[in-house]
């Protein structure tokens, strides 16, 4: 119960967002950035519809694709978010938030994207073209971003119709934004620091990080190829935060220490996913 609430809670802060983009941001400047809610700018420049009331009529069927294709968890989900949108949209302000459209397109598009990766993370999404996306991730593997990407460009290219080429390039780029917004934060918040040694004094070094970096120690046996000499390499992956900690601890024993070090986008395992008492 605890569990659903804070998925809940999580739910509505992104569709609070995606409302605020669209009716803040994205939609004063006529940005129509895919989706369904970019198709409602359309719709409403076009014949006047309002925006919450296309939202609504296309998540009603999109909602039977959700629960034939990912199941009735996500459908569950999904029936949150969708019925949520259009509400939202319908009591979130219609104003000009930022008065630069470029600025504008940016802000909004970073906005959007955090929402999106919410909802996914949540396993669960605003309806609309959001939905194809996941279908594209569960059977072919692909990408959310990338989905994300491929659907919503079929609604961009309705702003050349409606709207002019510079709501078009406007929209592209939102696109762009966006995705990129959703992969960094797929990936990029939880990025480490993988740091291979190669040291006489490893023996040293290894329980210096492991008692007072607090990090764990992997010892690789490692052949020169030039003197063909055995040597001990040391792997460790640490926090970005420690990794000065462990450069200077290394300089401490060996100034002359090879380090190769590389930054990870993602580690699992004790002491990074969850904690322990050793490390």
């Amino acid at each position: 119960m605890i569990n659903f609430l804070k998925r809940l809670l999580w739910i509505t802060f992104a569709i609070f967002l995606i409302a605020v983009g669209v009716n803040m941001l994205l939609g004063p400047h006529e940005i129509a950035a895919g989706g369904i809610t970019g198709l409602a700018i359309i719709l409403e420049a076009m014949f006047g519809f309002e925006r919450s009331v296309v939202v609504m009529i296309f998540n009603a069927g999109i909602l039977v694709v959700t629960f034939i294709f990912l199941g009735k968890e996500i459908f569950l989900n999904t029936v949150i978010g969708a019925s949520m949108l259009p509400f939202v949209m319908g009591i979130v302000p219609r104003m000009t938030l930022v008065q630069d459209t470029m600025l504008a397109m940016v802000v909004g598009s970073v906005v959007f994207g955090v929402a999106v990766h919410v909802l996914y993370s949540n396993k669960a999404s605003s309806g609309g073209t959001a939905i194809p996306p996941l279908i594209f991730k569960k059977y072919f593997n692909l990408n959310t971003a990338v989905g994300l990407f491929i659907t919503d460009g079929i609604v961009v290219i309705l702003c050349l119709w409606v709207f002019s080429v510079d709501s078009f390039f406007y929209a592209v780029f939102s696109i762009f934004i966006t995705s990129a917004t959703m992969t960094y934060l797929e990936s990029g918040l939880n990025k480490k620091k993988m740091v291979y040694i190669i040291s006489e004094m490893h023996n040293e070094i290894s329980q210096e990080i492991m008692h007072n970096v607090g990090r764990g120690v992997t010892i690789i046996p490692a052949k020169g190829a030039y003197k063909q000499n055995e040597m001990q390499m040391l792997m460790v992956t640490c926090h970005m935060r420690d990794y000065r900690q462990l450069v200077a601890v290394v300089d401490k024993y060996d100034k002359e220490a090879f380090m190769i070090t590389d930054t990870v986008a993602d580690v699992h395992g004790r002491g990074f996913t969850y904690e322990s008492g050793s490390v």
